[in-house]
């Protein structure tokens, strides 16, 4: 498979002029998803955990419901990117060919394609999950989360997209330049592995907009974490679906959005003297 990275020589220029180098940067490649020899989207994005990828796109794009209604998942290379061919099980195949689209989606478009509003602005199923985490269990997801991100570390250019579970700490974390490629590989490797979205949180290293919103929805996650601010129309959809939408995520603390309750309120212990 192709490497996620590459070592360019590049020049540099600080306060003490310029200065030749090299540094490590993500690559980026073109994605292509058939569904039994039917184009449906390409999208560019880091070529690792291609796997994941045709899991989770598959599941958030509501094509599939469950891995196993991919009957068949070949990764093909080409000179200029890669081909995702999947084949469905019947009678998604069929139903698959009624909905038929093709969308390109560049690098940090999550609604390329759509082709009409009722398409873009669908509404979530509510999470009806219950779970709750307290602040301290916040901020140690977040911890744990930068502490894997492998990519960034060398890049510094690419989204983090994880989760948490409080019974067994950080479950899965995975790395696109796109943050909605980065949620979908998450959503496969949970998928893949029978690992639900409930009793659990998302992390993401990127805005937080309306689509991310959905594809996590699209898996019953109850809780949202961005380490940026959420869109107005984001904050809406996670009301609505009964997400807890957390944001401006940092070392200092976070803000709570949508349904606080979920968000367990730490007591503090007074020493009488």
């Amino acid at each position: 498979m192709l490497d996620p990275t590459r070592r360019v020589e590049r020049t540099a220029w600080r306060a003490g002029g310029r200065a030749g180098g090299e540094r490590t940067i993500p690559e980026e490649t073109a994605v292509a998803f058939t569904y039994n020899g039917s184009s449906y989207a390409v999208m560019m994005a880091t070529p690792q955990d291609l796997e994941d990828f045709a899991v989770g796109f598959s599941l958030t794009e509501g094509i599939i419901r469950t891995p196993s209604e991919i009957e068949a998942l070949d990764i093909v290379e080409e000179p200029i990117g890669v081909e995702l061919r999947m084949r469905l099980t019947e009678p998604h195949a069929t139903a698959f060919r009624e909905r038929r689209r093709y969308l390109a989606g560049p690098t940090g478009c999550g609604l390329c394609g759509i082709e009409t509003l009722t398409e873009a602005m669908r509404m979530p199923a509510v999470v009806a999950d219950d779970s709750t985490l307290s602040p301290r269990e916040i901020m140690a997801a977040l911890d744990a989360a930068y502490g894997v991100q492998a990519i960034n570390q060398m890049t510094h250019a690419v989204h983090g997209a994880a989760f948490y579970r409080r019974d067994r700490g950080l479950v899965a974390l995975r790395e696109d330049v796109g943050r909605h490629n980065a949620l979908d590989k998450l959503v496969g490797a949970l998928a893949r592995n029978g690992i639900p979205g409930r009793g659990g949180i998302c992390i993401l290293t990127s805005r937080l907009s309306v689509e991310l919103v959905q594809k996590a929805a699209a898996i019953g996650i109850p809780i949202l974490v961005a380490v940026s601010a959420p869109t107005a129309l984001a904050v809406r959809t996670a009301a609505a679906a009964n997400m807890t939408l957390v944001a401006v995520a940092r070392q200092d603390g976070f803000e709570i959005f949508t349904n606080p309750q979920r968000i367990q309120q730490e007591q503090s212990v007074h020493v009488l003297a």
